[in-house]
């Protein structure tokens, strides 16, 4: 085959193979449906997760579709929470990944070995994707290509892994920042702050050996505060490295010391957990561990991105419905618009061409006979006849000869005013097709009896996995 076919026939191969995976990731099940064998093995929050973006994104009923018909910018749900973390290297971030999804996917170790973005997933089978199968599995990251280079630096793991709460997360590991003369591919620093815009939340993980003063990291984290402050939690990874508690103490002082320099992160309720991985404190003197509070923090965001979701759709319809009732009331507004259009058209119309044909009437009748008339239409029509031009024939006669050229003109421009009137009065607004109003009105039917329902039957489900009473 030629060059250019194979290369088309390799790129069509290469989407195929990334809607494979999506597909595998997400796989499609009927929202309505509850004897799905799958579903058996989803959390309430999944499937209430998949559910919603199933009735935004499939079919022609679809949410999405109803709102590309009405022209209204609306954009799907996120099934999963972004969570970032950053940090020094060797800051613990790779390593507390591996911990949370149990499974060792990402490298770790003293060195840097994180260089670039890796998004780490949960899936149906355990994968690895390079920077441009990266770009088509997150669409939103092709923003970030503007940033030389990056795309040699971006990577996403797929792992089967369904542990705590990591069906619902997908986590961002970053770079390891360090001080000097460091030269990094790309700009980190712009790439990072871009990246939490996207993000539910940033963990920043301060390492106590030697980088929790990191300016690198200080910089980007007094930056993402700026339009991020809510996103951000703060941790002392490697907590059981410190030493004595003493140290610790220490340690944390003078990050906070360092931290209230800066304006914009000195602020009232700071909070620093200690955290270090269970299983690698070894015979290291052991200290009050509050991983357990970065979980917490974790479902908190979930259950908030999950209400937030719920919410949303809610308010989706809402407006699709609202909508619906403008176009159809715009509708009902221009029929009465142009019935009245259509009225003026016939009235000055009529009075346009009637005084143009009775003035041609009257001239083509002076050159014949009434008897001839009578033989030509009949003696009852000419006298019709005969009776409605008399009275213009008296008019014209009337006329002075020296004038008749000033009247006529008069008379044209009367006329010539007749049908510009018609014209500018007879403008029509545009209308539903009759087959368009009946789809509105099933649409309409469609959200309001049949969508919204199902968003109170999930928010219902929500609030019973949290022991509310009804």
């Amino acid at each position: 085959p030629t060059s250019g076919s194979f290369k088309l026939s390799y790129y069509n191969e290469y989407k195929s193979y990334l809607r494979d995976m999506s597909r595998r990731q997400n796989p499609r099940r009927n929202p309505t449906s509850g004897g799905n064998t799958e579903s058996l093995t989803l959390s309430v929050n999944e499937v209430i997760l998949q559910d919603v973006y199933q009735l935004y994104t499939e079919g022609d009923d679809s949410l999405l579709s109803i709102a590309e018909e009405l022209n209204v910018t609306m954009e799907p749900p996120r099934k999963k929470i972004n969570i970032m973390l950053i940090g020094n290297h060797s800051a613990g971030k790779s390593s507390f990944i591996n911990w949370y999804i149990e499974e060792t996917i990402q490298k770790t170790g003293v060195a840097i070995e994180t260089q670039g973005f890796t998004l780490v997933t949960s899936g149906k089978r355990r994968e690895t994707l390079t920077g441009n199968a990266t770009t088509h599995f997150y669409p939103m990251l092709k923003e970030l290509l503007s940033t030389d280079k990056i795309i040699d630096y971006l990577a996403t793991e797929v792992t089967t892994s369904k542990q705590k709460k990591f069906p619902l997360i997908t986590f961002i590991d970053t770079p390891g920042l360090v001080d000097g003369e460091m030269q990094y591919p790309f700009n980190v620093d712009e790439a990072i702050t871009w990246m939490g815009q996207k993000c539910d939340l940033i963990f920043v993980f301060f390492d106590p050996i030697g980088q929790a003063l990191c300016k690198r990291t200080l910089n980007i984290v007094e930056k993402l505060n700026e339009h991020h402050g809510d996103k951000i939690r703060f941790y002392l990874s490697k907590a059981d490295t410190a030493g004595t508690e003493t140290d610790r103490q220490k340690v944390l002082m003078q990050i906070v010391q360092e931290l209230c320099k800066r304006p914009g992160l000195n602020k009232a309720g700071f909070d620093m957990p200690t955290i270090y991985i269970p299983n690698l404190a070894g015979d290291r003197q052991r200290c009050v561990n509050q991983i357990e509070e970065v979980c917490k923090d974790i479902d908190k965001s979930i259950a908030h991105t999950l209400q937030s979701i719920l919410n949303t759709f809610d308010t989706d319809c809402n407006k699709l419905i609202s909508e619906i009732d403008q176009t159809m009331a715009t509708d009902k507004k221009n029929s009465s618009h142009n019935l009245k259009a259509h009225s003026w058209w016939i009235l000055f119309s009529t009075l346009g061409y009637g005084l143009f044909l009775l003035l041609l009437s009257n001239f083509l009748l002076s050159f014949v006979s009434k008897k001839f008339v009578d033989v030509a239409v009949g003696t009852y029509a000419a006298n019709i006849i005969f009776d409605v031009i008399d009275p213009v024939k008296s008019m014209v006669d009337s006329i002075p000869a020296e004038s008749k050229y000033q009247y006529f003109g008069g008379i044209l421009a009367v006329n010539v005013v007749f049908f510009i009137l018609a014209k500018l009065l007879s403008r029509t607004k545009p209308r539903l097709a009759s087959k368009t109003k009946k789809l509105r009105a099933k649409r309409r039917s469609l959200i309001q009896n049949e969508l919204q329902p199902k968003q109170n039957s999930m928010y219902k489900k929500y609030l019973q996995q949290c022991g509310a009473e009804e």
